[in-house]
């Protein structure tokens, strides 16, 4: 057991001033973030007594608290821990705070408590939720009000703003002893919290820079001194100098040139410039003359319109009334799984989640259960199970939360029929109105648009026809390589075909699952009958018949869904399924990697609302593109995509260890049809992941414009093992903005990390 060093007695006038030095640091900390005297924070701030509930019998009563730095929770542990920061958790890593029963864990286990004093806290990563009981209504509330406000207001702050919040922090961390001072030891090991080293020498010529009253520490305005000289970007001081005309400060006329011929603004005028001026210039003086400072400048290169993704496709922007066939769907397979596809557990909160990352198409794999009540789990397999009713319950909280377009449930039936007819009662109930149940209109012969269907739910499934009670069984288990569930499938298709409940039957209006009959079908199916395809027979119908594929799939809805050898939840690529015009491309949400990355990018547009036009060229009947072989035609608008990789800035440490410093490189990767894909690289820097700089150019390719994706990812480089992901962003080609832009980087889950950022310029060519 590891043993602590008693900390030395405070007197009681020391104990003073330390907690009146809390309290102007909470106080300033809390003013940044715009909750000055707001009596939620100060309840936070004091901290309370909650219940943790993690089982029946595990109710534990312990005490939380904010720290000063209004970004951290301590939480008391009755536990020998290694260190004082495994008793903390970040605001930032927090995903949502739930009022009352809003988890699974408390609606199992804190069902006798009134919901007024419940509370949850969900994590963006992996871990666990945190389920809370509180002594009072009052209690609870200062709690999901103050934790929400403090996000809410987190999330606003500007780029600037959250890097001053975060060097405090820092700045608080490197101060050991409290003294609000800064000895040159505490400064190198601030410089490493903040992932930089420097050598001793140019360290201690900071410092001394900084320490004009020579006492060999620095205090107050040092300490802005010091945090100005570290925040420099070099980098836009020389544009801005460039183009202010040596001027201290940058003209309207000026600002407006830059925004032209540098930003490729549209309408980048002197409105444009006038506008950028009023909401990024902090200094009101300049600001009435109409110019911009050099603190202007930066601000605007690091807020939205800086940004290089374009800010007018964060909404929702395309035409919406056009069949639902012609859009990209994004898609969830086996949505119920937080882990494997074999011995996971299964949880409502995974349709939270995708739900709440805007996936429209989510999957219940429906099996008999105890009680006549259906559950959902993947059968044949160790995972385990949760109640149907449970999951429709979850998909009715969250299904418009995110986005108000249509969500599609997509049925895997394996249940008596007692139990369908369950399911059936379950759904109308549940759902009751968000349920569709008859067609928009009768009299049409296509789908209907996400717009006319907004609000609703559809079930996509098997459905009866008028001369039989009976449907063959879709199972993708049958894919699988494991043989027990193999022999599971063979036993079960060698017995009578699956009976279907009509008033489950009834629940499926445009969304009718058959078996796929080739593309030369004599008798061409209705455009409400769907196919699903494994992932194998797509990519190979992909290849052999692309061009058909597309054809297929202007009027039709095609479902692609991972190998069964993928027990490990990996992905497929979902490139190739979109090039040819699939709509409902499912991949396991709960893994990370390039292909949820590249997903994520392509639904970044149109609003993050789960539906994105296909390109003309894929909704034509008579087209001739393949993605395969690519000719001339519609498709082919040749660019030439530059970019110049300059800085880097605040990039996370990966390697928790104290002594160890990021050594960033960048990737630019193109993912589009095949001759577009291509990577490039920048060289590594050794110990720098605070202000790395490249300033490395590269020039991309680039066909079919339409159908690509860029990917910029950071890697902390080791010559002797993997290397480590920092943070990544992916956006369609279409959707980058040129000149110089900052992007703002993801964590694996797909989260904008505070202030992780890279600094490039983009410029793009016409080719032909």
């Amino acid at each position: 057991m590891q043993c602590f060093r008693r900390q030395p007695k405070l007197s009681k006038s020391q104990e003073n001033l330390l907690l009146e030095e809390s309290r102007k640091v909470a106080a300033l900390n809390g003013k940044r973030l715009g909750l000055q005297d707001d009596q939620d924070l100060a309840f936070l701030l004091r901290g309370s007594h909650l219940l943790k509930v993690k089982s029946n019998s595990w109710k534990r009563e312990r005490f939380y608290k904010l720290q000063e730095d209004c970004k951290t929770i301590w939480q008391e542990s009755r536990k020998m821990l290694r260190s004082p920061e495994s008793q903390l958790f970040s605001i930032e890593d927090i995903q949502d705070v739930r009022a009352g029963h809003k988890t699974e864990g408390m609606e199992k286990y804190a069902k006798d408590v009134p919901e007024c004093r419940c509370f949850s806290i969900i994590f963006k990563d992996q871990r666990k939720n945190l389920d809370f009981i509180t002594s009072s209504e009052v209690d609870a509330n200062h709690w999901v009000g103050g934790l929400g406000k403090i996000i809410a207001n987190s999330n606003s702050m500007s780029q600037r703003q959250k890097l001053q919040h975060w060097i405090h922090a820092c700045l608080r961390k490197a101060d050991k002893n409290k003294d609000n001072k800064m000895t040159f030891k505490e400064l190198k090991n601030f410089l490493k919290e903040v992932n930089i080293q420097v050598d001793d020498s140019y360290a201690r010529q900071i410092f001394e820079q900084c320490d004009k009253s020579r006492t060999d520490t620095l205090e107050d305005d040092e300490i802005e001194d010091f945090y100005k000289i570290l925040t420099e970007r070099r980098e836009i001081d020389q544009i801005f100098s460039k183009h202010c005309n040596g001027e201290a400060t940058m003209s309207l006329d000026n600002l407006a040139r830059f925004l032209q011929n540098e930003q490729h603004e549209e309408g980048g005028g002197p409105e444009l410039a006038l506008s950028l001026i009023e909401r990024y210039e902090p200094n009101e003086t300049v600001k009435r003359q109409k110019a911009m400072t050099k603190d202007g400048f930066q601000m605007y290169l690091l807020s939205a319109s800086g940004n290089i993704f374009n800010q007018s496709h964060s909404c929702v922007y395309q035409d919406m009334t056009q069949p639902l066939s012609h859009y990209y769907i994004s898609s969830s397979h086996n949505t119920y799984l937080m882990e494997d596809q074999l011995t996971g557990p299964s949880s409502t909160e995974a349709y939270i989640r995708a739900l709440t990352k805007g996936c429209r198409c989510v999957e219940l794999d429906c099996w008999d259960g105890p009680n006549s009540e259906p559950v959902i789990y993947h059968g044949y397999t160790l995972t385990s199970k949760i109640l149907f009713c449970d999951a429709i319950k979850a998909i009715k909280n969250y299904a418009f939360k995110t986005s108000p377009y249509p969500v599609i449930i997509s049925l895997e039936n394996h249940c008596s029929l007692e139990q369908q007819k369950m399911m059936a009662h379950h759904m109308h109930t549940i759902l009751e109105d968000m349920l569709l149940v008859a067609p928009v209109d009768s009299k049409m012969c296509e789908f209907p648009s996400p717009e006319q269907l907004k609000g609703k739910i559809l079930v996509k499934g098997k459905k009866l026809s008028p001369e039989t009670e009976e449907v063959s069984d879709e199972d993708e288990a049958a894919e699988m390589e494991d043989e027990t569930v193999k022999n599971e499938v063979e036993k079960k298709r060698e017995s009578e075909k699956l009976k279907l409940a009509k008033e489950l039957s009834d629940t499926v209006v445009y969304c009718k699952s058959v078996h796929f009959q080739g593309f030369n079908d004599a008798n061409p199916p209705d455009y409400n009958e769907m196919s699903s395809f494994g992932e194998s027979k797509a990519f190979k119908l992909a290849q052999e018949s692309g061009t058909d594929f597309i054809r297929h799939n202007v009027q039709h809805l095609s479902r692609i869904y991972p190998a069964g050898w993928r027990t490990d939840s990996s992905n497929y690529n979902p490139i190739d399924m979109w090039n040819v015009g699939c709509q409902i491309v499912t991949l396991n949400f709960q893994s990370k990697g390039t292909e949820m990355d590249v997903h994520q990018g392509r639904f970044q547009e149109n609003g993050f609302c789960g539906y994105v036009l296909k390109p003309e060229f894929l909704l034509d009947e008579q087209s001739k593109f393949n993605p395969k072989s690519i000719t001339d035609g519609p498709w082919c608008a040749r660019k030439k995509l530059q970019v110049k990789v300059i800085t880097g800035q605040q990039l996370p440490k990966v390697n928790k260890s104290k002594n160890s410093i990021v050594d960033p490189r960048v990737i630019v990767e193109i993912h589009g049809v095949q001759r577009d894909n291509d990577k490039k690289q920048t060289s590594v820097i050794d110990n720098n992941g605070f202000n790395p700089t490249w300033n490395e150019a590269f020039e991309f390719d680039i066909d079919v414009p339409r159908l690509a994706l860029v990917r910029f990812m950071v890697e902390d480089f080791d010559a002797s093992t993997k290397n480590d992901f920092i943070g990544q962003f992916t956006a369609p080609f279409t959707s980058l903005k040129r000149g110089y832009r900052h992007i703002h980087l993801l964590t694996r889950n797909g989260d904008q990390y505070p202030s992780a950022t890279l600094f490039v310029h983009i410029n793009i060519l016409n080719s032909d």
